[in-house]
């Protein structure tokens, strides 16, 4: 799977997760620091890239659309720094791969996950 990290996130998590074979940007790396949430989804689309974020935006931009592309991960710990959280990443990315890649909100706290499939409907 292809991570973009959002602004939130270290970018170092990026450095430690492209070393152990995960291909991994950081919106820093690639113009994106100051865009705005719906050109991030975008560039996550048409890069084939699911978003890791701290930020609920993303979640209601998708499911407002009715997309089933890109994912999201959402992570609800504060103050990780990058070893924690691609070591993180790397535990949800092994959980929640097949969710992942059919399209899914994954909203990671301190002691649960969440798994929403995309598309969202009432």
């Amino acid at each position: 799977m292809k991570l973009l990290l959002d602004q939130g996130l270290p970018r170092s998590a990026s450095e430690i997760l492209c070393s152990a074979g995960f291909d991994t940007v950081h919106t820093a790396e690639i113009g994106l620091a100051k865009a705005k949430d719906p050109a991030i989804i975008e560039y996550a689309h048409a890069d084939g890239r699911l978003i890791v974020t701290l930020d609920a935006d993303f979640h209601a931009l998708i499911a407002l659309s009715g997309a089933t592309f890109p994912s999201v991960i959402r992570i609800r710990i504060e103050r990780l720094r990058g070893e924690a959280a691609a070591q993180l990443l790397q535990i949800i990315l092994d959980q929640c791969q097949e969710d992942l890649e059919a399209g899914a909100f994954v909203t990671v706290y301190e002691h649960q996950i969440k798994v929403r499939r995309l598309p969202i409907t009432r």
